[in-house]
This record gives structure tokens, C-alpha cells and sequence, in this order.
């Protein structure tokens, strides 16, 4: 058996290597367009930045690793350009010479990745705009940054003795994980940095509040945001300095630009193959990895799969998936039966020190479909033991069906131990756990690293007591429609307060109740929702109408508020 393999980064390296483990007789040709195989794209932003300061270590493993360990044929520097399904060929070209020749498969791979978004904007190719996809790219931005302009080739001239020091200035346009970890790692380089983003939030998979919490801790620590704001052009001032124009007339100077408006799936060979493409714009394959055609199989960024919770089909650009969907396909051809359970799109990034993740769906995906089956917390942990040197709080967000509890998704943000909070998450999602199994999940615990209630269990007990009626549920886009109660102590008022609350603490509030209402909903608050859940309680088992809302305080302004230190 002949397998050909297009692509040899993520998914086409898995695939390679995992089919050989399976097959040692099998002739196995990867071949890889770029000049490396088996490279780190994740790492680039952070090669970029000098955190990993070798080009090397980004290369996980190369062609003559292997050649000599796997005995498979590799070909960097090979195009595929052509693909004869009918015959089951596929033409190569040789990129240096431009040689075209022809292979036969028995069974074909496609992991071509996906491809940058360039619009035809005036401008776009001047000197010192640049992407991050490649590690050729990482190298001429490095080199560019040390001597790209005259102006940049002239800052080692200053030392640390001038009081003085010119600032370097760059513009990263677009808000996921590139753009930001980019436009971080340039900060970190001395430049000011200026982020443009078309849409009105960035880290589009973050429903809109939690991503307020990020832009709030990132314009902490330095960096300019320009949301809502898309780029209509680039110009190259007499200095060699670029003017990034915005579609709000808007001008923003820079040394160097980053394009990081994301990506497509990189589907011309499919399409040449006559390979079914789906609406979202990738490859269309079965559980299995096949594409429309038995013998050709594709995975990784250019391929459209199911999302795990909602069943629509999904672009999912991400590491974790692909190697997954390359070791299936591996499996498959050599005769197992492996199936691609979905994607839930869990991803994580990291900016100065803190932390946002998510699995799952967002509230704004299921508002999109128009699913009322789902009810939604907030809640404010500490990342371990309070009284252990160190915690953290951390921000989360967690969606559940209101019919039986099943966990939908989960955000959150902090700056300790939010990674293993939406791992666990992740998982349960995936063997279709509910709330009420949160409540009982038996996860690690000593001060340094949890809570006796981890937030994962205190994540599951706050939605069950919401499901059982224990904790009628209120949020603020309905605040207005009932009583506001805050039973925080009155000092807290001075830092923040809602605007025609009636507070009575918490520790007076048995000796008050004649002054409630009993006519109205009482929407009970605190600064997180604890306190108030608490007051919800005393006031049900009096006879009064009470809903908490939903995060207290926090929920309501933690884009101000939250991480403020």
C-alpha cells in the first residue's frame, strides 16, 4: 500500500508517524511545500518576542528524523499542484527547479493547513508588514526588527545611560491568539504597541463580557486596543515609517505592522479533486476523515468538522484537534475503526501573566441558533486556598441546559490555575456530565493547589442549586424589572454601587425584613453573588419573592474592576 501524504506540519507529521507504528510495510511520501516538517507554528509569537530564543527549538522533528526513524520518504520544498482522483495520482512540483512529476497513491492525505487572510488593501506589501505563520516568517520579522528601517537599525546606538530613548512603535492588526500574543511579545521587546480589530471585542469565542475582562487586563499592562475599527490602508511615510489607516479616518504610525486577521482553509487541491467543500469553506469529511471521495482523506485546518455540542459544522484551527484527526486517519487506512468524536474548540492564551480559556459553546453561539434550552453562571473563585500565599481569583462563566443540566460550555479568565479549571471542564463536556456530576467530581486538593471545593465543584453546586430551585436566578439585563437588595456592608458602596439598590448587610438584614416588599421580585446582590445567595435563602424560607443576580457586582462591571490591583 502507497500512502501519500500532502503536508507535514500537525496533522500530515501525526499521520505519518502514527500510520508507520501501524504499518511497517506500508510506502509512506510526505511531502511539505515550506522547508521544514514537523515545526512549532504555536511558538512563533513567542520566537518572535525572544522567549524562545533559538529557531531550532521550534523544530520538532525533521525530515531525516524522519527518514531514519520512521523510513518514510520526505520531500520539503514539494508542491502538491494537481490531483488525479480517477487515476490516483498526484503532480509535485519542486519549488527551487519548478520540476513537475507524478506519483500514484493508493491512499491520499491532505493536511495542507489553512492560509493567511491578505485582503487586496493599498499598501499591504510595502516594506515591514508582515504575518506570523511561518517560521521563514518569524525569521524575516526578527531580522527586520533588528535592522528592517532606519530608523530601527539605528536603536542600538542607544544606551542605557541616555536618559532618552526613542520608542519604537508597532501595529498588530486583528484580536485572536496570533494578533495578541504577537503584539504582546512585541511589547515585551520595548515597542508601544497599537491592536486594531474590526469586530467590537477581541477573542471572538469569549462571549462579549468575559472578552471586556482581557481587553480591560491587557490596556493595563500597555497595550492600545482600537475596536470596532477595521484597516483601510497603509502608507510609507519620507522616514520609512508606515501610517496604518483605519475605516474610521483614523492614522496609526508604525515601525512594523503584524497581520493577524486569521485564516482559510487551503482548499484549491480539494477542489481541483472535485472533493465535496462545505459552507463554512473546508474540506467535508466523515468521523472517519474521509472526504467525499473513499480513498482521499484530509485533516487539520483546511477540514470542516462537527462541533461536539451544537452538531453544526465548524472551522477549527488548532493544534490539538489536528494531531488527533492525523493519528485517526492513520488508524483508519491501516484498518482500525477510529472515529473523530467533534471539536469543542477548547483553546487557552496567555498575556502578561494572565490567563483566558474556554471549551465548549459561548451564549452567543447558542442566542445565534436561537437555543432558549440554557441557563448561564457566573462565579468568582479563588484559584487555591485562600489562606495558602498566592490565590488568584478567577473569573468563570458556565453554560448548562436548564432540562437536565448537561454542561454546554465554560470561559474563564485569572492569572493562576485557570488551565486545569477548563481541562477538567472540557472533559466533562465531552462525556456528557451535568451540573450534578460537577458537584460530586473527586478532583486534587492541598492549599497550594485547590479549595476542599474546587472551582469545578463550586461551579457544578451553584447551577444545581439554580436548576433545584434553591437559587432563583436573575441577570442583569432584567435588573430593572424587580427590587434591588444589596447586602454588602455600606464602605463597599464607596468603590462601587447600582443605582437605586436599597442596602441593608447582610448581618442586619434577619432584623429588617419588615422593610421588603413582599408585593415585588427582591433581586438580591453582593459584590460576587455568594453573600446574596445566602440572603436569597433567608428570604424564600420568609415568604418572599427573591432572585439573586447572577454574579453580583463583578458580573456587572468586572470589566473595570476585575484584576485591578
Amino acid at each position: 500500500m502507497k500512502v501519500i501524504i500532502v503536508g507535514g506540519v500537525a496533522g500530515g507529521a501525526s499521520c505519518a508517524a502514527r500510520l508507520r507504528r501501524l504499518d511497517e510495510d506500508a510506502e509512506i511520501l510526505m511531502v511539505e511545500r515550506g522547508p521544514y516538517v514537523s515545526y512549532a507554528n504555536c511558538g512563533l509569537p513567542y520566537h518572535v518576542g525572544d522567549v524562545i530564543e533559538q529557531e531550532s527549538s521550534l523544530l520538532v522533528a525533521d525530515a531525516d528524523t524522519f527518514r531514519s526513524q520512521f523510513a518514510i520518504d520526505v520531500r520539503t520544498g514539494c508542491e502538491a499542484i494537481g490531483i488525479a482522483a480517477d487515476a490516483k495520482t498526484v503532480d509535485l512540483r519542486d519549488v527551487a527547479t519548478g520540476e513537475v512529476t507524478t506519483e500514484s497513491y493508493d491512499k491520499l492525505v491532505l493536511s495542507p493547513g489553512a492560509r493567511s487572510i491578505r485582503p487586496p488593501l493599498p499598501g499591504i506589501d510595502l516594506p515591514g508588514i508582515f504575518e506570523v505563520r511561518t517560521v521563514p516568517d518569524a525569521r524575516v520579522i526578527r531580522e527586520w526588527l533588528e535592522r528592517g528601517s532606519l530608523f530601527l537599525s539605528g536603536m542600538h546606538r542607544y544606551s542605557g545611560f541616555q536618559t532618552v530613548r526613542p520608542k519604537t512603535r508597532a501595529v498588530v492588526v486583528g484580536g485572536g491568539f496570533i494578533g495578541l500574543e504577537t503584539a504582546e511579545n512585541l511589547i515585551h521587546r520595548g515597542f508601544d504597541v497599537t491592536l486594531v480589530e474590526m469586530s467590537d471585542q477581541i477573542l471572538t469565542p469569549l462571549d462579549k463580557e468575559m472578552a471586556r475582562i482581557a481587553e480591560g487586563y491587557l490596556e493595563r499592562h500597555g497595550m492600545r486596543l482600537a475596536l470596532n475599527d477595521g484597516v483601510a490602508g497603509f502608507e510609507q511615510a519620507d522616514n520609512g515609517q508606515l501610517n496604518v489607516s483605519t475605516q474610521s479616518g483614523k492614522v496609526y504610525p508604525a515601525d512594523i505592522v503584524i497581520l493577524a486577521l486569521g485564516v482559510r482553509p487551503d482548499t484549491t487541491l480539494a477542489k481541483a479533486a472535485g472533493l465535496e467543500v462545505g459552507e463554512r469553506g473546508g474540506i467535508r469529511v466523515d468521523e472517519q476523515m474521509r472526504t467525499s471521495d473513499p480513498d482521499i482523506f484530509a485533516v487539520g485546518d483546511a477540514i470542516e468538522v462537527r462541533d461536539f455540542v451544537t452538531g453544526e459544522w465548524s472551522l477549527v484551527a488548532l493544534a490539538g484537534p489536528a494531531n488527533r484527526q492525523g493519528r485517526i486517519a492513520a488508524d483508519v487506512i491501516a484498518g482500525r475503526d477510529a472515529r473523530f468524536r467533534g471539536t469543542q474548540g477548547t483553546a487557552i492564551i496567555g498575556f502578561f501573566g494572565g490567563v483566558a480559556a474556554w471549551t465548549g459553546v459561548s451564549e452567543s453561539t447558542l442566542k445565534r441558533l436561537g437555543d432558549t434550552d440554557y441557563e448561564k453562571t457566573y462565579l468568582y473563585p479563588n484559584s487555591h486556598a485562600g489562606y495558602y500565599p498566592g490565590a488568584r481569583p478567577i473569573a468563570m462563566k458556565v453554560l448548562f441546559r436548564k432540562s437536565d443540566g448537561r454542561v454546554l460550555g465554560a470561559q474563564a479568565l485569572g492569572e493562576d490555575l485557570v488551565d486545569k479549571r477548563i481541562s477538567a471542564l472540557a472533559m466533562a463536556i465531552q462525556m456528557g456530565a451535568t451540573i450534578y456530576d460537577l458537584e460530586e467530581a473527586e478532583l486534587c486538593y492541598a492549599p497550594p493547589f485547590g479549595s476542599a471545593k474546587d472551582p469545578v465543584n463550586f461551579a457544578g453546586m451553584v447551577a444545581a442549586d439554580v436548576l433545584r430551585g434553591d437559587m432563583p436566578l436573575c441577570h442583569w439585563d432584567a435588573a430593572d424589572q424587580g427590587f434591588l437588595l444589596d447586602v454588602r456592608d455600606p464602605v463597599e458602596l464607596t468603590v462601587e454601587y447600582a443605582p437605586g439598590a436599597v442596602n441593608i448587610p447582610i448581618g442586619q438584614l434577619r432584623a429588617r425584613l419588615d422593610e421588603l416588599p413582599r408585593d415585588r421580585d427582591i433581586l438580591v446582590i453582593c459584590r460576587s453573588g455568594q453573600r446574596a445567595y445566602y440572603a436569597t435563602r433567608m428570604l424564600l424560607q420568609k415568604g418572599f419573592k427573591a432572585r439573586t443576580l447572577a454574579g453580583g457586582m463583578l458580573s456587572r462591571t468586572h470589566a473595570e474592576n476585575f484584576w485591578v490591583s
